[in-house]
């Protein structure tokens, strides 16, 4: 299997989608759909700790979805994790046993995120529409909300309700009476009251659904001659009274020809998909066949073409934050200067890490918007705790662990807490950063001579032209200071001119 093909895999809190697709003139060709129930939500104990069954079951699924991955590239997969991984305190457990199965990465997005694949897409699924389109999600775990135009979404929003959720809650042993139903009814209002107005005063001219939730509402509803070709409001409130007629979820599964699983958790996205149509004033919706892992697929794409969300991300975060471009300019190129001199010996490769070295140092000064007085500090909670599209929740832990280190303390242990496969190569772009930073502190327009950097495992030469040093007193002085603060992170920096040099710190 040649590297024309990509994959995504959507780790989703009811079922685990896997979508495999050749990319052929610049055209996506779906050429495989899988799809298990896991039901990962179902797994979620007290304490919000997945249960070794939950694990087992998923990571058998995932087996079976490895076998497709075996021949693809890691740059063309994209595996990631929703609502459930986002709760599960024993999440970090799970994936990396998943990583392991997988032989992939596997990432945990935030809710902003998901829905923004998701509308990406469903928006390659559909017909165009003249303005703005409403989607609506139902998972497991959670209901996305999104209004679009287009390709682009323009308001996000990641409700905590989901089929699994509100099932659990409100119909465990899988009966539906009329106090039950009130109950789920009552809950999903709940959830819906704070975005409510909010939506409804921004509009839509076409409401579109993608879930297997939804898809399975349209089975029900066309089979049972509600409705034609898409789910209407009125077809919600027959099927409402239909469920409190079958009252149990294997009558549900016998009259409709749902699977066990499915109609475990039928109740629970009923409930919340006409919830959201009466609340939002929806009369009708089409079903879109693509979702998550198709957005994924398209997202992908867009990185292979180099037209990378996360970089039009970071454009509106320097925008946003009005931060000195020049400054942030000259950094950049003098860490990336150093990170071509040095990648080879200490193994920076493919294109990932030097793409996080530049966008760390295009947003290092993000926190002097605040305050100039631990600024570093500010701007790694901005980047740690801020909605950015493109970005998992460990891409973002990375970024904001440079920023916050880019400047003052770097202790041995400043990138312990990221994944096992970044900390090393974290702690070596930090060191490049840093240099690049003090080298730059006098924020001057004028360009700095040719550097040479040469690594051997933790020590590193600086060397600069005769004399340079000397007419630069406060570099040489911030390069001091610098060295102290690298030695305490376990690195050793000399600095010198060509081609003696003077050992600075040992």
């Amino acid at each position: 299997m040649s590297s024309e093909f990509v994959a995504a895999i959507d780790l989703g809190s009811n079922s685990f989608h896997m979508v495999v697709a050749r990319i052929a003139n610049g055209r996506v060709e779906i050429l495989d759909r899988l799809r298990e129930m896991v039901q990962l939500a179902a797994g979620l104990d007290t304490r919000n700790r997945l249960s070794p069954s939950s694990q087992r079951r998923a990571l058998e699924c995932l087996a079976r979805f490895g076998q497709r991955l075996r021949h693809i590239p890691a740059s063309r997969v994209r595996i990631v994790g929703t609502n459930t991984l986002r709760q599960a305190r024993n999440s970090a457990e799970f994936v990396a046993r998943a990583e392991q199965v997988l032989g992939h990465k596997v990432e945990i997005v935030a809710g902003q995120e998901e829905a923004r694949l998701i509308h990406l897409g469903v928006a390659h699924s559909v017909g165009a529409v003249d303005g703005q389109r409403l989607v609506i999600d139902i998972g497991g775990g959670s209901t996305e909300l999104i209004i679009g135009e287009k390709f682009d979404p323009l308001h996000l929003a990641s409700l905590r309700m989901g089929c699994v959720g509100i099932s659990r809650a409100c119909f465990q042993d899988g009966r539906v009476t009329s106090s039950r139903l009130r109950k789920a009814e009552l809950l999903v209002q709940l959830h819906i009251e704070p975005v409510r107005e909010e939506y409804l005063a921004r509009g839509w001219e076409a409401v579109t659904g993608a879930s297997g939730s939804i898809k399975a509402i349209q089975d029900v509803v066309v089979g049972e001659g509600w409705s034609r070709d898409r789910i209407t409001l009125e077809a919600l409130r027959r099927l409402r009274g239909a469920l409190l007629e079958v009252r149990d979820s294997a009558t549900m599964a016998s009259r409709w020809q749902l699977e066990p699983a499915r109609a475990r958790v039928f109740a629970g996205g009923c409930v919340i998909l006409h919830g959201l149509c009466e609340a939002l004033a929806v009369q009708e919706l089409e079903v879109a066949d693509g979702a998550l892992r198709e957005g994924l697929i398209y997202d992908l794409l867009g990185r292979i073409r180099h037209e990378d969300v996360r970089d039009r991300t970071i454009a509106e975060v320097i925008s946003r934050f009005s931060l000195d471009e020049s400054q942030a300019e000259r950094v950049r190129s003098t860490a990336l200067d150093f990170f071509r001199q040095v990648r080879a010996r200490w193994h920076l490769n493919g294109r990932e890490p030097r793409d996080v070295l530049e966008r760390a140092a295009r947003l290092h000064e993000l926190g002097l918007l605040l305050t100039h007085d631990q600024y570093h500090k500010h701007g790694a909670y901005v980047l740690e705790h801020s909605d950015l599209p493109g970005y998992s929740r460990d891409d973002q832990q990375l970024l904001a662990a440079l920023v916050r280190r880019h400047r003052r303390s770097f202790p041995a242990a400043a990138f312990a807490h990221l994944p096992p496969l970044w900390q090393g190569p974290a702690r070596r772009l930090c060191v490049l950063l840093r240099l690049a930073v003090v080298l730059h502190r006098g924020r001057s327009s004028e360009p700095l001579p040719a550097l040479g950097l040469r690594v051997e495992q933790q020590r590193l030469m600086l060397t600069f032209p005769a004399g340079w040093l000397d007419a630069h007193p406060l570099t040489r002085a911030d390069l001091e200071l610098e060295a102290t603060e690298l030695h305490r992170a376990g690195f050793a920096l000399s600095i010198g001119c060509r081609p003696s040099s003077v050992e600075l710190r040992e």
